[in-house]
């Protein structure tokens, strides 16, 4: 029986299976459906349940609106091999996402390293879901993304929204489980604001700037009263955050020729995949010793007071993924109950809670 004050936690295939018959019945083609499921259960999985089914709801609104591409495929605006570009047609970036890996483990033994790069792919969800696929085959993989027509931070020392939060994942094959980034040039997320604001809460410092640029914790400044995310570093060293979110403009919408200037609409994201197989550099093993070393090391380092002991990034997440397997996903009531609605308008019956 569920303890009373945990999250509720559901089977993972009879959550996936319901899931992925609402974008079914939304009107997705089977194997887009497939993919967007599985990144959204998967990061609930992991742990990041801002981006899990609870965004459900809102990529159905988003079909409802029209702004999804449900059928086809990417167009290809350049193939060099090792170099790709697509214009993703505002299909879900989750598919887009698999279908550009499918690609680069295609191509990746002959050529070493691949990168594809699109633009006008729908929202692609937490990065971090996408590396184990990768990583179990001994490939380590650079992902980044952002989102044009979003302009939710200022510049280090601005005022004015321009840039967005801008997500860098990558996945480092080790002898165990792989070491697992995902982090975003800003301080918190969009999307974490707004779970925020349904919850009532505040930001737990003061991550964001008013309209005149004054220090806030209100997360209605940014989503409502013409304020700004502070990049990571915050007031006195944000501008790392701000050179971050430089370069993954840069590379994901610089390299597709996309971007915010040209001011597009809805949701959209550019995306910049790079796939690296330690075999065309001194080889797997090499590769793997040295990663390896270096998270045993990074864990037997000495933790700091009030410190149980020093993790490696990713070490939560899978941990996490492995208990949700064995003992069901977690979901938060409200994004459970923001669910039931749109599967209840679509005639889709979900699991009972374990």
């Amino acid at each position: 029986m569920q303890a009373a004050n945990q999250t509720p936690r559901y089977p993972a295939e009879a959550l996936r299976s319901a899931v992925e018959a609402m974008f079914r019945a939304a009107g997705m083609q089977a194997d887009i459906a497939a993919s967007v499921t599985a990144s959204l259960v998967d990061a609930d999985m992991m742990g990041h349940s801002t981006h899990g089914v609870a965004l459900a709801a809102w990529y159905l609104e988003s079909i409802k609106a029209g702004m999804m591409t449900l059928e086809g495929g990417p167009d290809v605006v350049a193939d060099h091999g090792a170099c790709v570009t697509w214009n993703g047609r505002r299909l879900p970036g989750a598919w887009l996402l698999s279908q550009a890996i499918d690609l680069a483990i295609e191509r990746v033994k002959d050529l070493g390293v691949v990168t594809i790069v699109m633009a006008n792919s729908h929202h692609t969800g937490a990065l971090a879901v996408y590396m184990p696929r990768l990583t179990e085959l001994g490939l380590m993989a650079v992902l980044a993304c952002s989102a044009p027509p979003t302009r939710g931070i200022a510049p280090y020392g601005g005022t004015k929204g321009l840039l967005s939060p801008n997500p860098l994942a990558a996945g480092i094959p080790t002898d165990g489980d792989p070491v697992l980034l995902d982090i975003s040039a800003s301080i918190t997320t969009m999307n974490s604001t707004r779970q925020l604001i349904a919850r009532g809460e505040k930001y737990p410092a003061m991550w964001a700037l008013d309209a005149a640029g004054n220090p806030s914790d209100d997360p209605q400044v940014v989503m409502s009263g013409g304020g700004t995310l502070l990049p990571m570093g915050g007031l006195d060293h944000g501008h790392k955050g701000y050179s971050m979110a430089l370069l993954i403009e840069a590379l994901t919408q610089g390299l597709p020729g996309y971007g915010r200037m040209d001011e597009p609409g809805g949701i959209l994201m550019g995306v910049y995949l790079q796939v690296i197989d330690p075999n065309a550099f001194a080889g797997v093993d090499a590769y793997k010793r040295q990663t390896s070393w270096l998270v045993d090391q990074c864990r037997s380092n000495p933790p700091r007071p009030g410190v149980e002991r020093v993790r490696v990034p990713g070490e939560q997440a899978m941990k996490k993924k492995r208990e949700a397997l064995a003992h069901g996903v977690p979901v938060a009531e409200g994004a459970f109950k923001s669910l039931s609605e749109a599967a209840a308008r679509l005639g889709v019956v979900l699991p009972a809670a374990l």
